[in-house]
């Protein structure tokens, strides 16, 4: 009798964790399905897709009750926002700071949409559809809300049944304040995170600017047309030549 192979042995003795008895299918063995944790083989949904929470009056936790560790029932529910373009490495650790504030968080994360992004901070790279679903997957996210508010209202925190608010402690001054968050540090549900020097949007799209003829030089080299690139007939002969 031949021998069985390593992985053969694995899954005949113990059956995986999502209850299937370990036999992946033609699609899932060459990446059409990937193999990944249970809960993790979805996006997170959108806030406005779920179901209406209880109608019952909502009681926030306080601080003291929220680093005690509440029953797995009663998340604390924190809420970060943010324009969250061109998602990178800093953006990810703020939410998993925000994530790990306590033992039991439900992560809510508001992204503000185009026409409210131009408006008080600038362009964007990406739409506000795909930095929606940038967030979507994150794995440290719960709940996505679109079309998030510049300004936290009490209605919106209450409609989305917020405890803790989770941003840099930096003052965050637009749409004529000194600072955004400050009703909600009056409030006492700001919970501060910490930025990741070295890593931001405008660093991005900074170097990209700073090296722009390698990049366009580098993508005709793909493919790119002189028209996609917004480059000249001309330059595209001079990147030719570097």
């Amino acid at each position: 009798m031949e021998a069985q192979s390593s992985s053969t042995l694995l899954l005949s003795r113990k059956r995986r964790r999502d209850g299937s008895n370990g036999e992946a299918e033609e699609g899932e063995r060459f990446g059409k399905i990937p193999r990944c944790t249970v809960g993790l083989r979805h996006p997170v949904p959108f806030a406005d897709e779920l179901e209406p929470a209880d109608s019952k009056a909502y009681k926030r936790v306080s601080m003291e009750e929220a680093k005690r560790g509440t029953p797995p029932e009663r998340p604390v529910r924190v809420y970060a926002d943010g324009i969250f373009d061109l998602f990178h490495s800093g953006h990810a650790r703020a939410l998993m700071q925000a994530k790990c504030l306590f033992p039991n968080t439900h992560l809510i994360v508001g992204v503000c949409s185009d026409d409210l992004t131009h408006k008080y901070k600038g362009f964007t790279v990406m739409n506000e559809d795909e930095r929606y679903d940038a967030i979507r997957h994150c794995r440290y996210v719960d709940e996505v809300v679109r079309n998030a508010p510049w300004t936290l209202t009490p209605e919106f925190l209450a409609k989305h049944r917020i405890d803790f608010v989770a941003h840099d402690d930096i003052p965050y001054s637009s749409a004529g304040s000194d600072d955004v968050y400050k009703h909600i540090k009056e409030a006492g549900m700001f919970a501060p995170t910490q930025r990741t020097e070295g890593i931001s949007t405008s660093d991005i799209i900074t170097r990209i600017v700073r090296d722009y003829d390698v990049y366009v030089r580098r993508n005709l080299q793909r493919g790119y047309t002189a028209k996609e690139l917004n480059v000249s007939f001309i330059n595209v002969r001079n990147f030719a030549l570097l």
